[in-house]
């Protein structure tokens, strides 16, 4: 200890005078350190990684790892192996690589496809590809859209022949994957069946066919968006109920009214053609033509039989005769009008509405006049075979009273359990307390102690030896032995004499002061406090 700098001495004096537990302690504490740079270490050595590809497919992600590996190009798996990360540095070198190998090859969509069509691809080649081409395009539009993460196209493009009376129309079927936590909201289904159908030669809104990737119909066939007939009828339903529900919640009270409505929807959907034609006005003439012929002479004008040689028998003398003929054509303007309608599926061919009212709520309410409000707001036709019932009844109260009773239940409950938690809460804030203030007490008293200790130099103790002659001829005091040497600790290495007087006193102490002067100051340091505690 000698031989060290000073600091690093009173380090090392101050490590050897720490307790077992503080020694745990620091070697705890000293590994976590060490620990914890090696990590950081680790951390900032490591190279900053950049995505090379997202989206892969299984095939591509591994000829693409197999590249990297071959290349020695350090790289992590990410995204359920569609997405590969490689160091920054090597992003670019690595995309070039995996290009000229062809990597990924599920990106060759769209009419890129017809890049590699020859010039001796059959004709039913030439129309498979352009469909795939056709409907690679459509999907990577679609997937441009902000909720979708994925998306495939089917299209069934008829084949064009003059040996059919009528054409059969193309459909379209479009599977879409949301992204996690996103829906596609009606006007996003829209958008697409409409994109879709704008983008293939006679494709029909309403021949686009839309489904997620849970399964769910978003655009039916022949249907629209609406979906089936049955779901059609239960929304208009449900839609017309809540609107009236409103409505006599205001007249009659909150409960105090239910409503009933039953919706027969027509399941199909046809397409009809109507031509009309009508007179103008004024009747104008488009074309007119008028022929007129006269004729005067002499010869026989009368007709007769023919005769065996085809010479007319005369049935008399011939003689002068006339002959006058007038022929017209006149061709009126006339309107045609020609319309086209597509009758969807979902059409209300008939509904029939039921209002109960609570006979206590009803009072003097006129039910005549709130017969005549619920027809209006419901669009009853009566050519329609529209049917409104409205009955006045007593309304049962005991769900009422167990709904209440629920209602009260659930909030006594949630009322223990907020006093339950607020107790919880003080008593943690109280212990919390109590311990800080012991802790802030007990640390207090300590300091006070430390302040009260006297500071003993070493070197005084070197002047004991020059006070032992001087006091040599001090009259002996009696035989007692002194409570300063009986508190002498016995690992001092210093032999206790029995002796009396004090002289005998700070010859002990002198022997004591001489062998172990670091010993003998920690001795009188515990004596002043035993004298401070007293």
């Amino acid at each position: 200890m000698a031989a060290l700098p000073k600091p690093l001495a009173q380090l090392g004096q101050s490590i050897r005078g720490f307790t077992l537990a503080q020694r745990t302690i620091a070697i705890i504490g000293l590994a976590v350190l060490a620990l914890g740079t090696i990590a950081l270490v680790n951390f900032a050595s490591q190279p900053k990684m950049t995505p090379l590809f997202t989206g892969l497919s299984a095939e591509d992600a591994a000829g693409i790892v197999e590249q990297l590996q071959a290349d020695s190009v350090p790289y992590e798996i990410t995204g359920a192996g569609g997405t590969i990360l490689v160091p920054q540095e090597n992003v670019y070198e690595s995309r070039l690589k995996a290009a000229t190998a062809g990597f990924p090859s599920g990106s060759t969509t769209g009419y890129s496809l017809l890049d590699q069509m020859g010039v001796t691809s059959s004709e039913f080649q030439q129309s498979v590809t352009y469909k795939r081409a056709l409907e690679g395009e459509l999907a990577t539009t679609i997937m441009a859209m902000d909720s979708i993460s994925m998306a495939s196209v089917k299209l069934a493009i008829p084949e064009q022949t003059v040996f059919v009376d009528t054409a059969t129309s193309p459909t379209a079927s479009i599977f879409v994957e949301t992204k996690p936590n996103a829906t596609l909201t009606g006007d996003q289904v829209q958008s697409i069946v409409h994109l879709t159908s704008a983008a293939v030669d006679g494709l029909k809104p309403v021949d686009v066919s839309v489904v997620d990737a849970q399964g769910n119909l978003l655009s039916a066939a022949g249907m629209g968006m609406g979906g089936t007939a049955g779901k059609q009828a239960s929304e208009y339903e449900q839609r017309v109920s809540s609107m009236l529900q409103g409505m006599l919640d205001r007249v009659v009270g909150p409960g105090n009214a239910t409503i009933a409505i039953a919706a027969d929807v027509s399941l199909e959907s046809a397409s009809r053609v109507e031509e009309s034609f009508t007179a103008p006005e004024d009747d104008p003439v488009l074309t007119e033509t008028s022929k007129e012929e006269d004729y005067e002479g002499t010869g026989s004008t009368e007709a007769g039989v023919l005769g065996p040689d085809n010479v007319a028998v005369p049935n008399g003398a011939g003689g002068e005769g006339t002959f006058t003929s007038t022929e017209s054509s006149q061709t009126n303007a006339i309107n045609k009008v020609t319309e086209n309608r597509e009758i969807p599926s979902g059409i209300l061919n008939r509904q029939s509405v039921s209002v109960a009212l609570d006979s206590d709520a009803v009072g003097d309410l006129d039910i005549e006049e709130l017969t005549n409000m619920i027809n209006a707001a419901a669009g009853i036709d009566a050519e329609r075979n529209d049917t409104v019932n409205v009955s006045v009844l007593p309304f049962s109260t005991e769900a009422a009273l167990e709904a209440q009773q629920s209602l009260q239940d659930a909030s006594d409950a949630a009322m223990r359990a907020q006093d339950a938690q607020l107790l919880r809460t003080l008593v943690i804030a109280g212990g919390v307390v109590l311990v800080l203030v012991l802790l802030a007490a007990y640390l207090l008293l300590r300091s006070r102690n430390r302040k009260r200790r006297e500071l003993v130099d070493l070197g005084e103790l070197q002047d004991l030896r020059e006070l032992r002659d001087a006091n040599a001829a001090v009259s002996p005091l009696p035989e007692t032995r002194t409570t300063a040497m009986a508190k002498l600790p016995a690992t001092t290495g210093i032999p206790v004499v029995e002796s009396t007087g004090r002289a005998a006193k700070r010859e002990q102490l002198s022997a004591l002061a001489e062998a172990n002067p670091a010993k003998m100051a920690e001795h009188l340091r515990s004596l002043m406090d035993a004298k401070d505690g007293s």
